[in-house]
């Protein structure tokens, strides 16, 4: 594995700040915490510091597996540094949501998001590295 950007890996090995999913869009790093029916990105820099999402805007397209029913979601700034955004949609493993976010005086920026994709494979991971470690003892708790 090479160095370099902070990629998928990179940002799935490190907690998410409000336990979503973080991805690189441009210039930003966007925290999206989605639940059924609701979107919440949070736009930070890649320090990780807040950026305020004052004047911008954005939208979510929210598509669930190969179904060609896509939902598009638009997110208005609320709070310091975050998007919300409502829709009629819910969130499954085979959601997939696509993010595009302004914020004033820079590039608008994308990003693609699987929200519980994730979660999932971090179990995973982190199953087999306690497997490696020879700790067995909580490694059932996660399958409920």
């Amino acid at each position: 594995m090479s160095g370099g950007a902070h990629n998928e890996a990179y940002f799935e090995s490190k907690e998410s700040a409000h336990g979503g999913q973080t991805r690189m869009a441009g210039p930003y790093h966007i925290e999206l915490v989605a639940k059924d029916k609701e979107i919440v990105l949070y736009v930070m820099d890649h320090a990780d510091r807040n950026l305020s999402t004052l004047g911008g805007g954005g939208k979510a397209t929210v598509q669930v597996g190969k179904a060609k029913d896509k939902t598009s979601v638009k997110l208005e700034p609320a709070g310091e540094n975050m998007f919300k955004g409502a829709g009629d949609f819910a969130v499954t493993p085979q959601t997939v949501v696509t993010v595009f976010v302004e914020l004033p005086g820079q590039e608008a920026a994308t990003a693609r998001f699987t929200p519980l994709k994730s979660t999932s494979k971090n179990i995973q991971k982190a199953n087999v590295s306690e497997l490696q470690a020879g700790n067995k003892e909580d490694h059932h708790h996660h399958h409920r």
